[in-house]
């Protein structure tokens, strides 16, 4: 006969159950970790660029910086998130994307600290676009690590991506002056300050980057083609061509809003308050809006409404700035919030984390590049007429093919289903 089964229960010991509980726990923690580094690191996206328009008159007289200088500097941006975002898919192929962010997030801390110490304008841009090319990457993998690690909360975390990075725009613009002021007044107190946020996102990213511990592109566990034909997808073009009217219109707005508004008599603190007000309202509908456009199949609702809402907001810039300027202050906000609808789009569009990295990088990297002309033609116009009704008229006429091709980039489509290689038909 076989032995009897032994049916003694065995106690539960005391240090049994943490061992139970603690990956679920870790789990949890890791996971707020990880989506309050994503906003801390969205945060400090913009800081580089809207801390140093307030002060761009003393950094220029310091440095003996040119008109000409001084117009490139404004340029950089847009470059930089353009070219340096299309090398971000292959450096997240190879170190996964946590790695090329954590760097990004070290790449703007000491860009933004380095350039206070600056002593001439080549050393400034060069540290400047050190900072930049930390953003450009951050750009385009952020959404990346959202599909990735968030796939059934990507409404959610693109909100909250999307809402910090509006705040940390909002509040570069309006607190770098009163800052720069409470420091003694000197221009690199008021720029270098900024690398204390940045410092701190790398903090928080540092132990993501250990906890996730990612091999490149065997991290994701997704087989992804190393080099999808994303050009042949009419979808990724028309996302591409969006991001970057979009991004026209919220250069122009960020560079000329105050100028428009001081032009038709409101002084100088109004104008800037009412900057921030366009820049505010973006807060909250960051957040809510890439939710309700991600339990959509499409869009195109959204894209409507954003584009209505500049028409009305610019036609009443170019008609009475000065009667009803919170109003469309408010107005051209809202249409500026093309921005994380399109980020929502880009991240909705791709059925893997692989497809999202090129994507992303294409929409912004070609996006950005279309953005540059736009500020500059803002700026000839208005010099050749010395109103602002042909600068607004022009960008009012923008919006129209930003509708055409947002309506055609907000179908239910995947870029996996466009971008792939003619099946050419068997031989009999």
């Amino acid at each position: 006969m076989p032995p009897a089964a032994d049916t003694t229960t065995t106690p539960a010991r005391t240090g049994d159950r943490p061992q139970t509980e603690r990956p679920d726990a870790s789990a949890k923690y890791l996971g707020v970790l990880f989506a309050v580094a994503i906003a801390a690191a969205a945060f400090n996206l913009r800081p580089v660029v809207t801390s140093l328009g307030p002060l761009l008159d003393q950094v220029r007289g310091d440095l003996g910086m040119n008109p000409t200088l001084a117009g490139l500097l404004t340029a950089v941006p847009s470059l930089c998130f353009g070219l340096f975002g299309f090398a971000a898919p292959a450096a997240a192929r190879r170190v996964g994307p946590i790695a090329v962010v954590t760097a990004g997030m070290g790449a703007i801390t000491a860009g933004v600290l380095a350039r206070s110490f600056a002593g001439g304008t080549a050393v400034f841009l060069l540290l400047t676009a050190l900072a930049l090319a930390g953003v450009a990457v951050s750009n385009v993998l952020l959404p990346v690590v959202i599909k990735r690690y968030f796939p059934e909360k990507v409404g959610p975390m693109i909100g909250l991506y999307s809402m910090a990075l509006s705040a940390g725009t909002a509040l570069a613009a309006a607190v770098t002056v009163p800052v720069t002021s409470a420091l003694g007044g000197d221009w690199r107190y008021g720029l270098g300050v900024w690398a204390a946020l940045g410092a701190l996102a790398l903090v928080l990213w540092l132990p993501v980057l250990i906890a996730k511990r990612e091999r490149g592109e065997r991290a994701g566990g997704a087989a992804v083609p190393a080099r999808l034909p994303i050009t042949r997808s009419r979808t990724a073009w028309a996302l591409a061509c969006f991001f970057g009217l979009q991004a026209t219109g919220a250069y122009v707005v960020m560079g000329w809003l105050p100028k428009i508004f001081q032009d038709s008599g409101i002084d100088k603190g109004t104008s800037g308050v009412l900057l921030a007000v366009t820049m505010v309202i973006g807060v909250p509908v960051s957040f809510v809006l890439p939710n309700l456009a991600a339990r959509r199949g499409d869009q195109r609702l959204f894209v409507v409404v954003l584009a209505c809402c500049g028409i009305v907001g610019y036609a009443g810039l170019a008609l009475a700035p000065a009667g009803g300027a919170w109003l469309w202050a408010v107005l051209v906000g809202l249409s500026n919030c093309a921005f994380p609808l399109v980020l929502t789009m880009i991240g909705l569009r791709a059925r893997t984390p692989g497809g999202v990295a090129q994507l992303s990088a294409f929409a912004q990297g070609f996006g950005y590049l279309i953005s540059i002309p736009g500020p500059i033609l803002i700026g000839r116009l208005y010099q050749a007429t010395g109103q602002w009704y042909w600068p607004l008229g022009f960008l009012s006429l923008l919006l129209v093919p930003q509708m055409l091709f947002g309506l055609r980039a907000a179908r239910a489509r995947h870029i996996e289903d466009e971008a792939v290689l003619p099946v050419e038909p068997a031989k009999a």
